[in-house]
């Protein structure tokens, strides 16, 4: 019966408009709490914004030469005057390509540029488009010097590559499309249809609080959105933040309540460089103490999830 169910609701025009669920999206660090994650925000609102962030990294001082001696890779990077980051242009609120300035904004973005400013003296980036999948290999191979990539530390990927923070710690979600009634929680995901990204740890959480679902694979957010929005999966898991990026452009999908298993993200950095690792390190601890941390956070998620700033998670 459930399957006549979901063929009908497939068939089904997308609705135009909708309510986009409840979430929780504060830091594991500071507790849980459940907040309505509204729609879009208004052009105005978002132009104010993403000029706060402007106005945040240009304010942002460049290193003292000491902390970058010669041979070391953040002198190697200010004398190239770029700093090439791994990142996406599809992830609303952490990193997406705005249509009409031609800037990759959100805070994955804004923390990239701030970087690139304390390292060069100027916020001047290089974006190369990773996947899940070919995270690993472009540090491993110094492609890009880091990644920004909503990038979930994890043991095994510890052991690939190195990790600055945690900068941010979110948690897994659930995104069904709006008319969906019969999913309500994880537990409603026995045999349903799931999409998640190819690399990411969505699926291997998914298999196990819910063995009986049928997982696919995709790698990027927007395939894994397109499947779910035209009716090829019924249930789209990945972590919360960018599922909320997704309901705030796309009225025709909503996010679940609640969340489950923390998603603590790092900059993913060469695991032959400790003296990097440590270096960024000690810049995040300066923007967190600083608040600008909290500046670029209620810029970016929390335009979106109404609410105190969650306190920043410890690093290290």
């Amino acid at each position: 019966m459930r399957n006549i169910l979901r063929t009908r609701r497939r068939s089904a025009p997308l609705a135009a408009t909708a309510v986009v669920a409840a979430l929780a999206l504060t830091s594991a660090c500071s507790g849980s709490s459940t907040s309505a994650v509204p729609g879009a925000p208004a052009v105005a609102g978002k132009a104010a914004a993403v000029g706060t962030v402007d106005r945040t990294i240009g304010r942002e001082k460049p290193a003292n030469a000491s902390l970058m001696p010669a041979g070391s890779t953040a002198a190697r990077i200010k004398k190239a005057g770029t700093l090439k980051v791994g990142g996406t242009q599809t992830a609303a609120l952490f990193s997406q390509l705005d249509p009409t300035t031609g800037k990759v904004e959100g805070f994955d973005a804004a923390m990239s540029r701030l970087l690139a400013k304390y390292i060069i003296g100027e916020p001047k980036t290089e974006l190369v488009n990773v996947t899940a999948a070919t995270r690993e290999a472009l540090l491993r191979n110094h492609s890009v010097d880091a990644v920004f990539a909503t990038y979930t530390i994890t043991p095994e990927r510890s052991k690939i590559v190195a990790f600055a923070g945690p900068y941010y710690v979110d948690g897994l979600g659930i995104q069904v499309r709006d008319n969906e009634k019969d999913i309500k929680s994880l537990g409603d995901l026995k045999g349903a249809t799931v999409v998640t990204q190819s690399g990411s740890t969505a699926a291997q959480a998914v298999k196990k609080q819910v063995p009986s679902a049928k997982i696919q694979l995709f790698d990027t957010n927007t395939e894994c959105l397109q499947a779910l929005r035209q009716g090829r999966a019924d249930a789209y898991v990945l972590d919360q933040g960018v599922l909320a990026g997704n309901a705030s452009t796309h009225p025709d999908v909503k996010v679940l309540p609640g969340k489950f298993d923390d998603q603590p993200y790092g900059i993913g950095l060469p695991l032959d460089d400790p003296h990097f690792k440590k270096f960024v390190n000690d810049w995040l601890r300066k923007i967190e103490r600083d608040g600008t941390w909290a500046t670029v956070w209620k810029s970016t998620i929390g335009t979106q999830v109404p609410g105190p700033v969650p306190a920043p998670p410890t690093i290290g």
